[in-house]
């Protein structure tokens, strides 16, 4: 039994590592998978399409870089790409500096250099987003940093000079560098004006370029149908409420992510299809560094999958419990709070209550960082209105949702109340872990009785957050203010958080897992479902299936090519940037063969889905 195990964690861990070869776990028939059709296949994608700089430029991680491309074959073009370009390195460079410690500063939220997460990162207004660590560097440093980039392209006498500027613009930039007074707004009026350029003709004329036209056939293969076959399936990695969650790679990138299972039987048993669906819906919604991403949603003959951002560190009760003594320091305690709560603030953004908050929910990545994971329970909340719903975990509910009470947001501080004791305690604070007690005691627990704080709680500030966010009375709750999760961001539990670094990902976590480890438990002691009986599956169901298997998320889908490479080795063009071969109108004719050939050769219509469903190990 035991080789079982270490048989599957050895094939995981090679899949993780890329399987040891040059295609980095891609199938050999990866480019057969990802061949692009025939344009004349593809063009009637525009219809579907919300056309729009916005949309295309701005959302589109591969219409953002085909944008680029298309503006590098144009000279006025390429020089406005690559002075926006500039301004955004000079901040990045800036922020990298401030992640050194050679300067304390507060960033606005902003992607990070070489983030995968944030890969079409040069979206033109991004660098607004980074400025503000302009006036707190060195003050020789931003005058060097600006002289350079003015000299360079506003500047009349040279030859990258960008002509999209009025004199007004410049002449102020001019000034205030030669007062000493440049400031994190320098920029900003020629970056807009550059902007609002590239939002006008040359997008127009990029939407009659060949370039548009890749575009096209990439959101082609964007939404082929996805199957189990487009994945290859690893260990199990744990349970959800309706199936085994494990660990799965697409054949055609080498991307890995954990696929959860819904057993459709099971779900059919516990009626549980508006909140399977309910969980999918949310998650398309959310694109989030602090909550688990959806890429895929597909059915099986027995279940449906959604395919999630993987997280190889494990969970937070497992590190609780199985790493050493119960518990973290203190200053661990507080990284992985402080990314809590910036999840949850992102969830209330957008009107989510989460209702499930506890440590086996709270996943960490390769990097130590932490994500909201297992979204089933969470639902929205109408603005300026109440919910009602007695869900959630033994121990972790709040008592207005035990006591079945009408609630907005108040359960999640609740939750995040409770996770913080748990990570300085060890256990939680109305139900030691393993303690055989009834639902019923741990309600009145809840409700009634007030938690214990122990030596582990030596710092006042640790015990005050517990206490505010385990108020009673959710009135009273930390949180529960207008203010909301500034609130909380704002108590000084969470003094040594910078939240703008957290939020743009630039803050350090204090613990990084052993990428060379399987944090969860073996595949023989993660207990497996009992067979649903009693259940027979019917085309009704089906209506309720088609909602569900929606195939690739765009965003994610898109990201996913570009980080694997496959964007980089596939968008190839002709001969001095014409047209290839897929892209010439009228398409090349076909070669017939002979009649053998012709008798025995596949139709041609199912080709592509036939290689997107190949073995290709």
């Amino acid at each position: 039994m035991e080789l079982e195990n270490i048989v599957a964690n050895t094939v995981y861990l090679k899949a993780r590592e890329g399987g040891g070869g040059k295609r980095k776990g891609k199938s050999k028939k990866w480019k057969q998978i990802l061949k692009f059709p025939h344009i004349s296949k593809c063009l009637h994608k525009k219809d579907d399409i919300h056309i729009s700089y916005e949309f295309l430029v701005e959302q589109q991680p591969i219409g953002n870089q085909l944008f680029r491309l298309y503006c590098s074959t144009r000279p006025e073009l390429a020089k406005a790409i690559k002075f926006l370009d500039q301004v955004i390195d000079m901040y990045m460079d800036l922020a990298d500096n401030v992640k050194k410690g050679t300067q304390t500063v507060q960033l606005t939220t902003a992607p990070k250099p070489n983030d995968n997460h944030h890969i079409h990162c040069r979206t033109i207004m991004n660098y607004i987003l980074l400025k503000s660590t302009f006036e707190v560097s060195p003050a020789e440093k931003r005058l060097t940093d600006a002289t350079s980039i003015f000299d360079k392209y506003l500047d009349t006498k040279s030859p990258d000079y960008v002509s999209h500027l009025n004199g007004v613009q410049v002449s102020k930039i001019k000034e205030a560098i030669a007062d000493n007074s440049a400031n994190k707004d320098l920029f900003t009026s020629c970056v807009e004006a550059v902007t609002e350029h590239l939002r006008r003709d040359p997008f127009s004329e990029f939407l009659e370029s060949l370039f548009f036209k890749r575009y096209l056939q990439w959101k082609y293969l964007e939404q082929q149908p996805v199957t189990k076959n487009t994945f290859r399936m690893y260990r199990v990695l744990g349970k959800g409420g309706f199936g085994e969650v494990c660990a799965c790679q697409v054949r055609a990138t080498g991307k890995m992510y954990a696929c959860k299972k819904l057993e459709k039987k099971r779900i059919k048993k516990r009626n549980g299809e508006r909140m399977a669906l309910n969980e999918k819906q949310i998650l398309q919604r959310i694109n989030s560094r602090f909550i688990v991403n959806l890429a895929y949603a597909f059915e099986t003959k027995d279940a449906l999958c959604l395919v999630l951002t993987i997280m190889n560190g494990g969970d937070l009760k497992f590190h609780i419990h199985n790493m050493g003594n119960p518990g973290f320091e203190e200053d661990r305690a507080v990284f992985y709070a402080a990314e809590i709560t910036c999840g949850l603030a992102d969830l209330h953004s957008k009107g989510i209550v989460y209702r499930d908050l506890k440590p086996e929910n709270i996943l960490l990545d390769d990097n130590g960082h932490v994500r909201i994971s297992d979204l089933g329970l969470a639902e929205d909340v109408p603005e300026g209105e109440t919910i009602k719903g007695r869900v959630g975990t033994v121990g972790y509910m709040a008592p207005e949702v035990v006591k079945n009470e009408r609630y907005s947001f108040s359960p999640d501080w609740w939750g995040l109340g409770c996770i913080i004791y748990e990570m300085i305690e060890g256990k939680g604070p109305f139900r030691a872990r393993k303690e055989k007690v009834r639902r019923e005691e741990v309600d009145r627990r809840v409700k009634e009785d007030r938690e214990v704080y122990s030596s582990k709680f030596s710092n006042p500030d640790c015990c005050d957050i517990c206490q505010q966010l385990l108020q009673k009375d959710p009135t009273g709750r930390l949180g529960c203010s207008e203010s909301g999760a500034n609130a909380v961001k704002a108590h000084p539990f969470f003094k040594t958080i910078n939240f703008k670094r957290l939020e743009a990902g630039i803050e350090d976590p204090p613990f990084v897992p052993d990428r060379r480890a399987v944090y969860c438990k073996d595949v023989l002691d993660i207990e497996q479902f009992s067979t649903v009986k009693g259940v027979n599956l019917d085309p009704t169901d089906d209506k309720f299936y088609v909602k569900f298997n929606t195939g690739s998320v765009s965003y994610a889908w898109q990201q996913e090519m570009i980080e694997t490479e496959c964007f980089k080795e596939l968008n190839t063009f002709g001969p001095d940037g014409g047209p290839s071969p897929d892209l010439e109108d009228p398409p090349p004719p076909e070669n017939r063969g002979g009649l053998l050939e012709r008798l025995f050769r596949r139709p041609r219509t199912n080709q592509h889905t036939c290689c997107y469903n190949s073995e290709g190990h």
